[in-house]
């Protein structure tokens, strides 16, 4: 069943299925919710024969999602990769191969590599400085004066700690923001001259590092990600391509996820006042609350597997080669899992079995810096008695890969 992907310059030639879950639009306009609900209701193993993507299985319960992700030697991350677009040499795709995109025991070694930059002690490390310039951003926002909350505080905050994980020079942090944005736009495979485009700024991406990487070889070790990598076994010696790789997954994974999850928390709570009001009753609740806020968000809305071999799942025959997305968007909505799902309780007692990080050998390695993060955030922001109110639609990012907020015009007042 697993085929090229269609052009979308081309005309499609296939009406719209209602169930294919991967248009753009549905997540532009914030109506992903009910196609899902339905899947998971009559077919959460559904075959979509035609996508702009091509054809895939949409995977869109908890229970099947958490069965592919436990079998990564039956459904692989790395014959595939890991989004919906897939990799097609004829049109001139560069394979840029990463960690996460890689089975055992390759993607075990390189993992190891950069894990110990997310440690508890490595937490504990960084919590003054993550703090110190939450409350820097923070103390800087005007009272009752509309600003952008994405621009001023979920890009800013997460592009600084990308910044100091990666020693990247201070001044030009927001080329990182910049990239993260094309790497992890889909949507820009599509046509030829977004491709060249994305390709263009990814070597830009490539030849930037690679000083930063040269400057550090010879050197004594630091506690970053570039002097981790040259001082390892199993990535110093990377060639070019798969150090580009590696370094789009840990900007694209360190500024997508957290950046949506801040944005979410100003969007999110908003929305529901009475689990905002509960929250800022008892600032107990927040560790609680941001395992809900990054449930309800779900900044990544899928993974991919590819099938290895013939297999079957939930009744489902599987050819081998076939495309599986894990829908982690929907998983996180499953009702049979989490009771009013589409709603945010700061103090829902399973919050913490969200897969919005993934699950298994795959896991998100810098989700506990994503929770500290956002975690602080929201302490700092219950120190000042901050309420972020929403004054207009927020402009969301149309593709099915990032759940995410382009823009989200706020004021903030005292509670």
């Amino acid at each position: 069943m697993a085929t090229a992907a269609i052009e979308s310059d081309s005309v499609t030639p296939y009406p719209v299925d209602p169930f294919d879950v991967s248009r753009p639009e549905l997540y532009r306009d914030d109506q992903w919710q009910a196609p899902f609900r339905e899947l998971r209701a009559t077919s959460p193993v559904h075959y979509v024969a035609h996508s702009d993507f091509g054809p895939y299985w949409s995977i869109s319960s908890y229970k099947p999602i958490v069965a592919v992700e436990s079998l990564p030697d039956l459904y692989s991350s790395q014959a595939g990769g890991i989004t919906i677009a897939d990799f097609i040499e004829e049109r001139g795709d560069v394979k840029m191969p990463m960690f996460i995109a890689m089975d055992r025991p390759k993607h075990t070694g390189q993992r190891r590599t950069v894990a110990p930059a997310f440690t508890p002690s490595e937490m504990v490390r960084l919590s003054d400085t993550i703090r110190s310039r939450t409350a820097e951003i923070l103390d800087g926002l005007d009272w009752n004066t509309p600003f952008d909350w994405v621009d001023r505080v979920s890009v800013e905050l997460t592009t600084q700690m990308l910044a100091i994980l990666f020693d990247f020079p201070w001044e030009d942090r927001r080329k990182l923001t910049f990239w993260s944005d094309w790497a992890g736009d889909i949507e820009m495979v599509k046509t030829a001259e977004h491709r060249a485009q994305r390709l263009q700024h990814m070597y830009e991406c490539g030849g930037y590092f690679q000083n930063l990487w040269n400057q550090k070889v010879g050197k004594e070790p630091t506690p970053d990600l570039i002097s981790m990598m040259i001082h390892s076994d199993a990535m110093a010696e990377m060639d070019q391509m798969e150090f580009l790789g590696n370094l789009i997954l840990l900007i694209v994974g360190g500024n997508d996820t957290t950046r949506n999850t801040m944005s979410a928390v100003a969007y999110g709570l908003d929305l529901f006042p009475d689990s905002r009001a509960k929250l800022e009753a008892d600032p107990g609740l927040i560790h609680n609350a941001v395992q809900e806020i990054v449930r309800w968000q779900t900044p990544l809305a899928h993974m991919r597997r590819t099938a290895t071999v013939d297999s079957e799942l939930e009744g489902q025959r599987i050819a081998a080669g076939d495309k599986l997305i894990l829908w982690y968007i929907s998983a996180n909505r499953d009702e049979s899992v989490f009771e009013d799902a589409d709603s945010i309780l700061v103090d829902r007692p399973n919050a913490r079995r969200h897969l919005a990080f993934g699950h298994g050998i795959h896991r998100c390695v810098g989700a506990r810096l994503a929770e500290l993060q956002v975690s602080v955030l929201l302490e700092e922001m219950a120190k000042r008695r901050m309420r972020v109110n929403v004054i207009g639609a927020p402009e969301r990012v149309a593709a099915c890969f990032v759940h995410g907020y382009r823009k989200l015009p706020v004021e903030i007042s005292r509670y």
